[in-house]
C-alpha cells in the first residue's frame, strides 16, 4: 500500500510541556484513519504540523510525499481541510463560496464554473446556488464544506470533528460522503468525538497526554482491549494514567 503520510518519532514541545511526544505512524492512500483522544491529548497540534501550519520540533514528516520542513507550501496545495464550523463564510451565497475556494485553491476559472455547476447538481442544490449560508440548514452546510475541501480533488483531506453538534442521521450520511471520498483514491484523516464513527474508520489512533497509546482496526482494538465497543476501550486507555498514579 501507498503510503501518503509518514510520520516518524515526531516531537512538538512548547518549552518544557511537551504536546506530541515521538508520535509514529502512517497513513496509506484511501484509508480512513481516526485521530481520536481527549481534549488536550495533542490531536490539534498534530495535525496543524501534517497541515503545513507549524513545524515539529524534531522527527521526520512527509505528507503527500512532500517534506514537512522544505516542502511546505506544496504539502498545502495537495491537502484539504474543514473544520467543526465548517469552514465556510456565512454572509457568502453558495455559489460564491464555492468560487472563492476554488480560486484559493488555484483552479482555473473555467474550470470553476464547471466544477460548481457538477457540485451543485451532486449535493442536490441548484435551487440553493443564490442563498447566503447563514440561511442553510446544518446538514447542508456539511456536506457543502466537505464537497468544498475535496473541490480540487487533494490527496489528503483533513477533518477536524466535522460532525459535531449535528443529529446522527445527518452524521450518518455525511460519513456516505467520506466512504465516497474515499473510494475515489483521497485519504481521509479525521477526529471524531463520536466513538460510534470510530467503528467506521479502516484504522484509528488513540492519543492520551501527547502520545498514541493504540493503533489497530476498531475490530483488532476492542479485541485487544476485551470490549464490545470503541467507547470501551477509549475509556480504557483514558484511564490508564490514572491507574498508574494510584
Amino acid at each position: 500500500m501507498e503510503k501518503i503520510i509518514e510520520v516518524n518519532d515526531m516531537v512538538k514541545q512548547f518549552g518544557s510541556f511537551i504536546a506530541n511526544d515521538h508520535l509514529t505512524f502512517d497513513v496509506y492512500k484511501g484509508e480512513i484513519f481516526g485521530f481520536l483522544g481527549a481534549n488536550g491529548a495533542g490531536k490539534t497540534t498534530a495535525i496543524r504540523i501534517l497541515c503545513g501550519l507549524s513545524a515539529p520540533t524534531s522527527g521526520d514528516v512527509k505528507v503527500a510525499g512532500f517534506d514537512i520542513y522544505r516542502e511546505t507550501e506544496k504539502v498545502k496545495k495537495n491537502i484539504g481541510y474543514m473544520s467543526q464550523k465548517f469552514s465556510l463564510y456565512e454572509d457568502l451565497t453558495v455559489s460564491e463560496n464555492i468560487r472563492f475556494y476554488g480560486g484559493i485553491y488555484g483552479i482555473p476559472k473555467k474550470e470553476r464554473k464547471k466544477k460548481e455547476t457538477e457540485l451543485l447538481q451532486k449535493l442536490e442544490m441548484e435551487e440553493a446556488r443564490d442563498k447566503l449560508i447563514v440561511g442553510l440548514p446544518l446538514g447542508w452546510k456539511q456536506k457543502l464544506a466537505f464537497s468544498v475541501a475535496i473541490l480540487h480533488q487533494p490527496k489528503i483531506v483533513f477533518l477536524d470533528e466535522p460532525t459535531g453538534g449535528v443529529d446522527p442521521i445527518t452524521r450518518r450520511r455525511f460519513w456516505d460522503l467520506i466512504y465516497e471520498a474515499s473510494a475515489d483514491g483521497i485519504t481521509v484523516f479525521v477526529t471524531t468525538h463520536y466513538m460510534d464513527e470510530a467503528e467506521y474508520c479502516n484504522r484509528v489512533s488513540i492519543m492520551d497526554e501527547g502520545k498514541i497509546e493504540a493503533l489497530d482496526t476498531p475490530a483488532a482494538l476492542k479485541q485487544t482491549y476485551n470490549s464490545a465497543n470503541m467507547d470501551e476501550v477509549f475509556i480504557q486507555i483514558a484511564r490508564k494514567p490514572e491507574a498508574k498514579k494510584q
